[in-house]
């Protein structure tokens, strides 16, 4: 027996390319999630710039909507159309939650960048997905929101999280492999 095989048995050492492909792979996923994710924050909040155009297009496409929905999005049209004919500076503010949603997803780009280092900007996005549900439940009672439409609400949390939960997954895959290089 040579002796660096004895001084491997003492003290292992792990070379640092051990799991460099797998490694490869994971960051590869793991960057494929997060601009999914990102993408799709970003298509939902862009969605709040033309909100009367969307309603219009809705009202004149009725048809492919269900019927116990077509009071509610009238309403909501209608509401709508009043505040950007006499308070249209009451758009602003889908102006700010479109550039919110924006701005929130640029921060995911330190996750793809560097996972491990910026997991926490991961878990604050959990951690938001969750609130999704506590927001819509508790303000849309408040405000005199239909239960259809809060499970809507209730849909970008749940569809949020998941491509996160993966990402978070893949994230405690990487630790794993590199929880032997942490310092002491």
């Amino acid at each position: 027996m040579k002796i660096s095989d004895t001084f491997s048995i003492v003290c292992p050492v792990r070379t640092v390319h051990a799991h460099q492909e797998e490694d490869k792979m994971i960051l590869s996923r793991i960057r494929k999630w997060v601009v999914f994710f990102m993408i799709f924050l970003m298509l939902s909040g862009i969605t709040a710039f033309p909100v009367q155009t969307e309603l219009h297009f809705l009202m004149h496409h009725q048809n492919f909507i269900p019927d116990f929905m077509i009071p509610w999005l009238y309403k909501i049209s209608s509401g709508i159309d009043v505040m950007a004919e006499q308070y249209p500076f009451l758009l602003y503010g889908y102006d700010w939650l479109a550039f919110s949603h924006l701005v929130i997803a640029l921060f995911f780009i330190g996750v793809y960048r560097n996972p491990l280092q910026n997991a926490w900007v991961l878990r604050i996005g959990m951690i938001a997905c969750f609130g999704v549900f506590i927001l819509a439940g508790v303000c849309g009672q408040i405000r005199g929101i239909p239960f259809f439409w809060t499970l809507i609400d209730c849909s970008f949390g749940l569809f949020g999280i998941i491509p996160l939960l993966i990402v978070q997954r893949h994230i405690n895959r990487l630790e794993e492999f590199h929880s032997d290089f942490k310092m002491i």
